[in-house]
């Protein structure tokens, strides 16, 4: 038969194609994330304005309600700092 010089590829034939597949995973994945981010860039709700970007929606709004409540009398000082701490606000 005809011999052609190859005898398999030898060690460098293996690490070669485990890089090249290490490679194109990675740009798989780097393709995925990029569009994940470009269509939720818009999606980051209204933030209330001088806020942190931590007391958007949901936690100013609720900060709010507890203002307001104390405010009415409806709770009394140790009661409000408790509900802040307990909220993380």
């Amino acid at each position: 038969m005809m011999d052609y010089g190859y005898d398999g590829g030898g060690a460098w034939m293996w690490i070669f194609g485990g890089l090249m597949m290490v490679g194109v995973l990675v740009l798989i994945g780097l393709a995925v994330w990029a569009v994940f981010a470009a269509t939720n860039r818009g999606n980051r709700g209204p933030t209330a304005a001088g806020a942190s970007p931590a007391e958007d929606g949901g936690r100013t709004r609720t900060r709010q309600v507890l203002d307001e409540r104390y405010a009415r009398g409806e709770m009394n000082s140790a009661e409000y700092t408790e509900r802040l701490h307990t909220l993380g606000l």
